[in-house]
């Protein structure tokens, strides 16, 4: 281990160079179960790490328990006057940290990085021991304590080791880089900023500091050298302007690089990414830098089959690829925030984001979601700050998620809901806030910004129940700045001939069909309704939850390992992609059919007319809805071949027809 760091650090830099060094942690580990007793059993592993592998689709024990994760560090004589840090990106979810038997530091919180200070218990010129516990359980005082979603548990995300000099940009500041960019006012012709510099020293009361701001193209707009003073958990504030700035937009997603240099030499140097742009909204528009921008969101969870949490870049950009394809301009980090690098694709692709805080409900009765305990409530605004503080920088992040879901029955929580509010107003008054609420009363009038999900036509209601509310919305709430989600369940498993669910929902029994008649109607009747500033579809994935029938949620738009889309994402990609335009035949999973007499849907974005012919027989359609095309009746025997052609678009599909009981 010693010789594999030693060579690992002369690759990446001089171990005693005089400026801050960040090495990556993820190899060499040993992982054992606490049950197990011993690190005789251990098994060598690699981060990103997560033992429920085995729980995904419902294979295996879902496993909710304690392990240990233990890897030698070896720290050279030359690094004895330097300061080092250990940061986690990501562990699920209580994690405590040891080296050399002393304990670094506690973390409650499964999905923000955090950063403790290792130096006290070093022993230079040798290996050090570095052992994490960690614990998925659940536990009535971290947040989320109701949810759908696995906890898969493990080290799930990247792991660091930071060496600096004794005076340092503070690696310690709610596990940030220390570095906020403050927006103070933005103009087509200037902008005014501050950097929020968070420094730590050992003996120092003060530092040499420079700081330069890089345009989009490389050129250096602005730079400064100053002497400033330290005082501990207090920011040294540096205010700068940029002239005739290239504002961030989804349009032209320009960034700037902020630098801070510490010491005379630069002997710590830290940089950040940011770019500028102003955020307005109204009852019924989201405007970035004054330009009405439609938000058509989908819901991102945080797993994938044979994966589990622990995911990597590629995994990212592969999600991304099928998001952008189908035309979606956001996000939503459902529950909790996702790892950076999904914020750094965003930041440069200009994808608006929305990232939740874990205050949320799962839909199931049994579950208590709240406890008005003094432990529960500062853990809650604890993973808040962390949110917020982690994410400040980025431009793509356009609001801070406050609650999801939850009721207001039992213990009081609006008051809580308030204080969610307050703090995230806070810390940072140039994002709104949001929450997603299917609840009435008081509590939707805390946020600037309110989701609603009705999911009315699925398990209450009909279809035609959505205009009602919509009515009522308009009528009684139109003061409330609204957006709407809406999505539920469908296997591509699973087909039917059944047009419309039965009036009971069976989890065991959740056609495709359905799954597509829910978001056909709902597209028809809110996706493009004035009313609201966006529509957000739930969900772009499949999920895995043990609480599900087979251990997924069957609500995404895509199958749970990615490979399948279902009939749901075309729709969406004909409203949508403006770029790309979409002709599409809907249910090709129900190739195999027993009426004899059939229609045929048709999603399009074409600017020519979809032309279909069975057997090739021209056959009519007509438009039904925004992208959505519907056949006029056609018989059918045996072996049919369908096709649909729009200018130089074409899609085809088989249909047999093999029950002669049914055909008329």
């Amino acid at each position: 281990m010693r010789r594999y760091f030693l060579i690992l650090m002369l690759l990446i830099g001089s171990v005693t160079a005089n400026a801050r060094s960040v090495y990556s942690l993820n190899d060499g580990w040993q992982f054992f179960f606490k049950l197990e007793t011993s690190s005789d059993y251990a098994r060598h592993i690699s981060l990103p790490h997560t033992w429920n592998l085995d729980a995904l689709a419902g294979k295996g024990d879902y496993l909710q328990t304690i392990a240990n994760y233990t890897r030698n560090i070896f720290v050279p004589n030359d690094w004895s006057n330097k300061r080092l840090f250990v940061k986690f990106y990501g562990v699920q979810s209580i994690a405590d940290v040891f080296v050399n038997g002393h304990h670094a530091g506690e973390h409650r919180g499964g999905w923000t990085a955090f950063t403790f200070e290792i130096t006290p218990f070093l022993k230079y010129g040798e290996d050090n021991s570095l052992v994490v516990v960690v614990n998925n359980s659940y536990q009535n005082d971290i947040l989320p304590t109701s949810s759908e979603i696995n906890l898969y548990g493990g080290i799930y995300r990247d792991v660091e080791l930071i060496v600096t000099e004794r005076t340092t940009v503070s690696p310690l500041y709610y596990g940030s880089d220390g570095i906020l960019v403050h927006q103070n006012n933005i103009t087509d012709t200037a902008v005014d900023a501050t950097a929020a510099v968070y420094v730590t020293a050992i003996e120092d009361k003060s530092c040499d500091m420079t700081i330069t701001v890089q345009a989009p193209s490389g050129e250096t707009v602005f730079s400064r050298f100053m002497k400033a003073r330290i005082e501990p958990n207090t920011p040294i504030n540096i205010p700068f302007r940029i002239d005739e700035p290239l504002l961030w937009s989804p349009e032209e997603p320009n960034l700037y690089t902020v630098n801070i240099g510490i010491g005379p030499r630069q002997e710590d140097v830290v940089s950040v990414v940011t770019g500028f742009r102003k955020i307005e909204y109204s009852t019924t528009a989201l405007k970035i830098n004054g330009k009405v921008t439609p938000v058509n969101g989908v819901t991102l969870y945080h797993d994938r089959a044979a994966i589990g949490s622990a995911l990597r870049t590629r995994h990212y950009d592969e999600d991304l690829e099928q998001i952008r394809d189908i035309g979606a301009n956001a996000i939503r980090s459902v529950t909790a925030p996702h790892a950076q690098y999904l914020y750094d694709c965003c930041d440069q692709n200009g994808t608006l984001v929305w990232i939740d805080t874990p205050f949320t409900r799962a839909p199931y009765l049994s579950d208590v979601f709240y406890y008005s305990t003094d432990k529960f409530k500062q853990n809650g605004l604890q993973q808040m700050r962390e949110v917020i503080i982690q994410n400040y920088n980025h431009p793509s992040v356009v609001m801070w998620g406050i609650y999801s879901l939850v009721w207001l029955r039992g213990d009081n929580i609006l008051d809580y809901v308030k204080q969610l509010n307050k703090t995230a107003k806070g810390l940072d008054a140039t994002r709104p806030t949001v929450a997603c609420s299917n609840q009435d009363g008081d509590i939707n009038f805390v946020s600037d910004l309110i989701v609603w999900q009705q999911d009315l036509g699925w398990e209450r209601g009909s279809f035609d129940d959505l205009k009602v509310w919509r009515e009522s919305l308009s009528k009684d709430w139109a003061n409330l700045r609204s957006s709407v989600a809406y999505g539920e369940s469908g296997s591509i498993d699973q087909q039917t001939d059944d047009a419309m669910k039965p009036a009971t929902i069976d989890e065991r029994w959740l056609p495709e069909r359905w799954h597509t008649e829910f978001h056909e109607q709902y597209a028809q009747r809110l996706a493009q309704d004035s009313l609201f500033w966006g529509v957000w579809i739930n969900n772009m994935f499949e999920f895995g939850s043990v609480r599900h029938n087979d251990g997924i949620s069957r609500k995404g738009m895509v199958s749970f390992d990615r490979k399948d889309q279902k009939d749901a994402y075309y729709l969406y990609r004909a409203l949508w992609n403006k770029k790309s335009p979409t002709l599409y035949i809907s249910e090709k999973r129900r190739n195999i059919r027993q009426d004899s007499v059939q229609t045929i849907k048709i999603y399009s974005s074409a600017k020519d007319a979809p032309v279909l012919t069975v057997n090739k027989e021209a056959v009519k359609v007509n438009q039904t809805a925004p992208c959505q095309f519907v056949s006029d009746p056609v018989i059918m025997h045996g072996r049919n071949v369908v096709e649909v052609k729009a200018g130089e678009l074409s899609d085809q599909q088989i249909i047999t027809i093999r029950n002669a009981l049914k055909q008329r």
